[in-house]
């Protein structure tokens, strides 16, 4: 007899029902409350139940063998053996201790950066980090890859981060008052389809929709012309990648020569215009940044630019610039210049203008929400003063004792002798994956907890299988959405995956502090706790939310969305002396003396216009510049084994965007399997012809599962599509230290040798002990 129910859940995706038949999960519903549901989520049963799960704790042989790094140089290409739990807590645990006693806690790099799955209570990295932390301590990760330039850089100019990771702000205030908007980036829907935590409602089409009939225009600049919903009739800009700081020089040059620019706000509100000014204006080197000088670097003409300056000084203007322009080589620099625009039009904290970071970039950008808090596990504090930028993996393996600068400070990065990720996959974020392959065989022992056989597992030596959501009790929330979601189990663990909560609660059994970790609760005494805490902190804020029992019973809390528009700034510019800034001056720093001090040739003390490592503009063997966004059929890696992002592959293959003209130049076809190429790897990739990018510059979205053709080699051509095979790993510079995907040159031709298949999907090789 078949038996059926509807199961609440969340997941970055959105929110949805679980269809479970017979014990199965066999398809999702939507929220009934979700106007504009992500049809990503589809692919939910497919991972769900997909070949490639871990069923089992599983060792790597040569560790096995040999013990801590036994065979390290065939990380991604050896076998493993099927081990019980008791026998594979029991490594990990004694791992754990040695490294400590031997090395010290400076030698377990835990930092485990990624997404992670949506629910507050089993987030991956917070468990894992919670658990280091009461071991004495870890090797951590600072900043994130999405805006790990701007999270060092903003507090030194505008004294909070609230501008890059919000609350920015919101789009009522903008549909009401604002005139025209200047897309840095665009504003792309298809990363709107996606909230870290989990989230109710996707709101940005409507509020775009809405704000096209409020008569709102709207320019999309950057070199792919679909990164702006095509019902908003955005005017294209099309600069040449990593060119968009001199633009903006170039439009801040026609505002001040042309007597635009607010200069009783400049007095009033900023420091340091007087310092910037002798640059922009060519007294320092001769070379004023006009329209013109712009015009020749950045490829728009200069009659554009001096148009849309005007343009921006004639009417209430938000500038909002997305994530993706600060992972760029010397990424600092448009985030900075966007704020001095603004100050410039005199517009900060005025509804409808001044400027914000990453609208479009998630779904809650700019979503009006009341500011009460979410529900969230405390990790506690790392007890010791060891981490390191968050894209800095690859040097913190490969240079252990070399010293680097960050922010200010002179750092040395440890000898890391072990390595333990949960909820993440360094092979998807991370920059040139063949060093990152050399970098993850130097440790002795490399610990992974994961659901799936993806490269990060594959480059374990003990993994340990994880379940997914749906297979356990949690809360969805996120800061930026206005539902806390019920997230209820919905079937029991695939194979012998176990809740990474109740891995850590084993070992720190075995290392003498379960009870400190657990706090003697289960699960669903945790969900409540946490959930009550949240409550009680809502209600401080006159926030109400309902009783535990109601809301699991319900299965979500919808918050009201506040009566009044939120704008940032708006405190500050009423009354700047007694609501000053968090900055040395306590205003908006244009000029900044405390970056200056630092003494850094790649991020000076005042925005300008620094030539990229890679860009268009320089001579080289590889004339077309990558793009490596985010990708519209999963969230990075995830869900890459889900039917949705299987259909859109070409012959198994990641798409890869190329303009007619580039396309017709190397002989490619539609439907083609190319070669992509540069200094630092190849991959195989599906053409896709298309006047949507500008020409000389082709796009291939990140995330595609890495795939090595010969995963023994260190330096093999990923036949999949992975982008990051091709990207630079750099900082932006010595400020941020944050990623440079979107710096990249390659070149392209047609595949023509026989295709090798995808293995990726396919679990490695298994041997018995």
């Amino acid at each position: 007899m078949t038996t059926g129910k509807s199961i609440p859940h969340d997941s970055h995706w959105g929110s949805f029902r679980a269809e479970v038949r017979d014990g199965r999960v066999t398809s999702v519903t939507p929220f009934e409350k979700d106007a504009n549901p992500n049809p990503v989520i589809r692919s939910i049963p497919d991972m769900l139940y997909d070949k490639s799960r871990v069923q089992q704790p599983m060792i790597r042989r040569g560790w096995l063998e040999k013990g801590p790094g036994g065979d390290r140089e065939l990380r991604g290409a050896d076998s493993f053996v099927p081990v019980p739990w008791e026998k594979a807590l029991d490594l990990v645990a004694d791992e754990l201790k040695r490294v400590k006693e031997q090395h010290g806690n400076q030698a377990i790099f835990a930092g485990s950066y990624g997404w992670s799955s949506a629910g507050r209570f089993h987030h991956a990295k917070t468990q894992l980090q919670r658990f280091m932390n009461q071991h004495g301590g870890f090797t951590g990760q600072v900043h994130n890859y999405s805006y790990a330039a701007a999270l060092a850089l903003l507090p030194h100019l505008i004294g909070t981060i609230e501008a890059v990771q919000g609350p920015v702000s919101s789009w009522d205030g903008i549909v009401s008052e604002c005139r025209l908007m200047v897309c840095f980036g665009g504003i792309p829907l298809k990363n709107t389809q996606v909230e870290s935590g989990g989230n109710g409602e996707h709101v940005t089409p409507t509020w775009l929709k809405q704000a096209k009939a409020a008569g709102i225009e709207f320019v999309n600049i950057g070199p792919v012309r679909d990164d702006i919903a095509e019902f908003l009739d955005a005017e294209w800009l099309a600069p040449r990648p990593n060119t968009d700081t001199a633009l903006m020089l170039g439009i801040a040059h026609t505002l001040y020569t042309e007597g635009l620019h607010d200069q009783a706000f400049l007095d009033r509100y900023c420091t340091g215009f007087e310092r910037f000014l002798p640059y922009l204006m060519g007294e320092n080197d001769g070379q004023p940044k006009d329209a013109d000088w712009a015009a020749a670097i950045c490829g728009i003409p200069s009659g554009a630019i001096r148009d849309l300056a005007r343009r921006m000084a004639s009417r209430r203007t938000m500038i909002t610039t997305a994530w993706s322009l600060q992972r760029a080589d010397h990424g600092e620099q448009p985030y900075w210049m966007a704020i001095v625009l603004a100050a410039m039009l005199g517009q900060i904290g005025l509804t409808g203008g001044g400027f914000g970071f990453g609208y479009g970039c998630v779904s809650g950008m700019g979503a009006p929400r009341e500011r009460i808090p979410s529900p969230s596990l405390p990790a506690g504090v790392n007890p010791i003063d060891s981490y390191i930028p968050v894209a800095r993996i690859s040097d913190l393996l490969l240079h252990p004792g070399e010293t680097y600068e960050f922010n200010g400070q002179t750092r040395t990065y440890p000898d890391t002798r072990l390595v333990y990720w949960c909820g993440g996959n360094p092979f998807h974020h991370h920059q040139d994956l063949n060093r990152l392959v050399a970098a993850f065989r130097r440790p002795e022992t490399v610990i992974v907890h994961e659901p799936w056989w993806t490269a990060t597992a594959r480059h374990a030596d003990i993994v340990l299988p994880a379940t997914t959501t749906l297979e356990r009790n949690d809360l969805g929330a996120s800061s930026r959405d206005r539902f806390i979601m019920a997230m209820h189990q919905a079937v029991p663990p695939v194979g012998e995956a176990r809740n990474d909560h109740d891995i850590f609660a084993d070992l720190a059994g075995r290392l003498g502090f379960r009870e400190r970790f657990t706090e003697g609760r289960t699960e669903m005494e945790w969900l409540e706790h946490l959930y009550n805490v949240a409550r009680q902190l809502a209600a401080r804020k006159k926030g109400e939310l309902p009783s535990f029992e109601t809301f699991w019973k319900e299965g979500h809390v919808e918050v009201p969305r506040p009566t009044e528009p939120y704008t940032m700034f708006s405190d500050f510019r009423a009354d700047p002396e007694n609501r000053p800034l968090n900055t040395p001056s306590g205003k908006i720093e244009i000029f900044s003396q405390r970056i200056a001090s630092f003494g850094y040739d790649d991020c000076p003390g005042h925005p300008k216009w620094l030539e990229p490592v890679e860009w268009l503009g320089a001579k080289g063997d590889y004339p077309l510049h990558l793009i490596s966004n985010q990708p519209r059929t999963r969230l990075h890696g995830q869900l890459d084994n889900g039917g949705v992002s299987k259909a859109s592959k070409i012959r198994g293959r990641e798409p890869i965007w190329i303009h007619p003209a580039d396309a017709e130049a190397r002989g490619i076809e539609a439907g083609d399997v190319v070669r992509v190429f540069n200094g630092r790897g190849q991959v195989l990739a599906g053409a896709v012809i298309t006047d949507l990018v500008m020409p000389g510059v082709v796009q291939l979205a990140t995330g595609a599962w890495y795939d090595p053709l010969d995963p023994a080699s260190g330096n093999s051509l990923d036949k999949h599509g992975n982008a990051n095979t091709l990207t630079i790993d750099k900082g932006t510079s010595r400020l941020g230290q944050g990623p440079i995907a979107q710096s990249a040159l390659v070149e392209i031709e047609p595949w023509l040798d026989e295709l090798p298949p995808i293995t990726v999907f396919d679990p490695p090789k298994t041997v018995s002990a």
